[in-house]
């Protein structure tokens, strides 16, 4: 006797998610619209595992003897790592493809292209610099703070895809990644996942670090989830829709927005 359906398609987005949205050896046994959006709801599961991976590397060296900063480029590299660099290298396209102050048409084959221009370079440097800075500032307040802080900011980036894929939400190309998911998830679907996921890392958080610690939390992950909707609002009016450049863009934006706001207060 076959499993239920919804069985499969559960099982079936998980291994969507894993296998689109990192390099682990996952591989994606459906590409239709049902394991899409069952794959977009499962994204933050898979940016829970990415983050802790990050946390552990960084742990490690603080252990090991070795200082914040060392840990905190150790804990940034992680996800590149583990997404063969998915998110930075669509941050950078997204960048170039905006920077270009062009038509939509001309913004999307300069963001198709392999090489990245001086937008891309920029934004890449200063991305990463505020990333490290940030973790920086948060393991030397203990290595607690930097783990979570971690591991919270690649659950809000892979949520800030969820959000993203709601329905509403248009793809520029009519192939590519952003194609495959734009639309995929109901928008009461996409916002009561934000909503769960939220509650749940309050929760925790303030398991660890009290009443202060959670609503801290809470709001830097409400802090990057909307600078990636502000980002996404702006890709949609200029080139028509998300691609999976934009995508990656919106997961390095809300990485990078969570970390600074965790380090205020």
């Amino acid at each position: 006797m076959s499993a239920p359906r919804s069985t499969h398609t559960a099982a079936d987005g998980i291994r969507f998610a894993f296998g689109t949205l990192t390099a682990l050896p996952v591989r994606v046994t459906r590409w239709d619209r049902d394991a899409a959006r069952a794959g977009m709801l499962a994204a933050p599961l898979a940016g829970l595992v990415v983050g802790l991976c990050a946390a552990a590397v960084g742990g490690l060296l603080l252990l090991a003897g070795a200082g914040a900063l060392l840990a905190a480029v150790a804990t940034t590299a992680v996800p590149p790592v583990l997404t063969r660099g998915l998110h930075l290298d669509g941050l950078a396209d997204t960048a170039d493809g905006l920077g270009s102050a062009k038509p939509a048409e001309d913004a999307l084959r300069i963001m198709k292209r392999s090489d990245i221009g001086p937008f891309g370079v920029i934004t890449l440097l200063l991305v990463l610099l505020a990333q490290v800075a940030a973790l920086t500032e948060l393991y030397d307040e203990g290595w607690a703070y930097g783990a979570v802080a971690a591991a919270l900011a690649a659950v809000t980036a892979r949520l800030a895809l969820t959000l993203a894929a709601r329905g509403g939400v248009p793809p520029a190309r009519p192939d590519g990644l952003g194609a495959a998911v734009a639309g995929s998830v109901p928008a009461r679907t996409a916002v009561f996942a934000a909503l769960l996921v939220t509650a749940v890392t309050a929760a925790a958080c303030g398991g660890l670090f009290g009443w202060y610690g959670a609503l801290h939390h809470a709001l830097a992950l409400a802090a990057g989830l909307a600078a990636a909707q502000s980002l996404l609002a702006h890709c949609v009016r200029r080139f028509g829709g998300v691609t999976g450049d934009v995508f990656g863009a919106l997961a390095e934006t809300a990485v990078t927005a969570a970390l600074v706001v965790l380090t205020l207060g």
